[in-house]
């Protein structure tokens, strides 16, 4: 007689307090779980169940037994659950939230491959540059970029794409190249802030350190895509991903600022609220970026 069956019947008698309501509880008969009951007990060699004309009650070991047992019992169900979950048919709405220039230019063009393999799948994508909270927002999955902070939100990293400094040939004629981050300082950087503390450009270094540069310039925008244009009209210096800055300097209206400086990256991660199981439409949109994103 399989021991699971022996513990579930006894939980569900010391629950209902008696035989009778515990087999309507499990759709079997009286006999049924007495018959379990008894094995069980046969078994363990100790009684578990204090038998009176109005109720039944655990004894001493019977509470310790049905502690342990309700443990067991609550794992083999989420045990089920999971299995539930990883074969379910990947539905529902799915609510996503990206930073703008990665959504615009890596995001969007794979949405159409997207629900098309998922045809049981909306979506909702938001895009902007704030750090949400995903729970209060209805946030099925962010991709956010750069380094994470600490949360309690599960993370996968995606891929990482370079950056680089450019400028336009025309503002490197006049202004001359930066030959050491330290330069830079000397340049019309092209900000995402003006205001205090508000922009700030990290730098990998070749001994594994960070080194930092406060941007300063004529003009701030929030917007990659805004401050590439502005980069291209000679107005500065602009710290770009590879996607924004790559057709320019092909087609020669932006070049390399700084051909010396280490290798730069920028790291993208998807996240997403911590729970027992990560729900099938958020599994599915994630391993599909994974797949699609690898030629990066």
């Amino acid at each position: 007689m399989s021991r699971l069956i022996e513990m579930e019947t006894f939980a569900k008698v010391v629950e209902e307090g008696g035989f009778t309501d515990a087999a309507k509880r499990m759709g079997i008969s009286k006999s049924a779980v007495s018959k379990h009951i008894s094995s069980l007990e046969s078994r363990l060699g100790a009684r578990l169940l204090s038998r009176t004309t109005r109720r039944v009650n655990p004894t001493e070991i019977g509470l310790a037994y049905y502690d342990r047992a309700s443990r067991i019992l609550n794992d083999a169900g989420d045990a089920d659950a999971l299995v539930a979950s990883l074969h379910a048919q990947p539905a529902g709405l799915l609510n996503i939230s990206a930073a703008t220039d990665f959504g615009i230019h890596e995001l969007s063009p794979l949405m159409a491959g997207f629900l098309g393999t998922f045809p049981d799948i909306a979506v909702n994508l938001e895009l902007n540059d704030k750090s949400l909270d995903l729970i209060a927002e209805g946030v099925d999955v962010a991709l956010r970029t750069g380094a994470l902070q600490d949360s309690t939100l599960r993370a996968r990293k995606l891929l990482k794409y370079p950056m680089r400094l450019v400028a336009s040939p025309a503002y490197l004629d006049e202004a001359g190249m930066p030959a050491t981050l330290a330069d830079l300082t000397e340049h019309k950087l092209l900000s995402a802030s003006l205001r205090p503390g508000g922009d700030v450009w990290h730098f990998e270094t070749e001994d594994n350190t960070t080194r930092s540069v406060a941007v300063s310039g004529e003009l701030a925008v929030n917007d990659g895509q805004s401050r590439l244009h502005a980069a291209e009209a000679g107005l500065g210096i602009a710290f770009l991903p590879d996607f924004l800055y790559a057709d320019a300097i092909t087609e020669g209206r932006l070049q390399n600022a700084m051909p010396n400086l280490y290798p730069q990256t920028q790291t993208v991660y998807a996240v997403y609220p911590e729970g027992r199981f990560t729900q099938p439409k958020v599994r599915a949109f994630i391993d599909y970026l994974v797949q699609n994103l690898a030629h990066r």
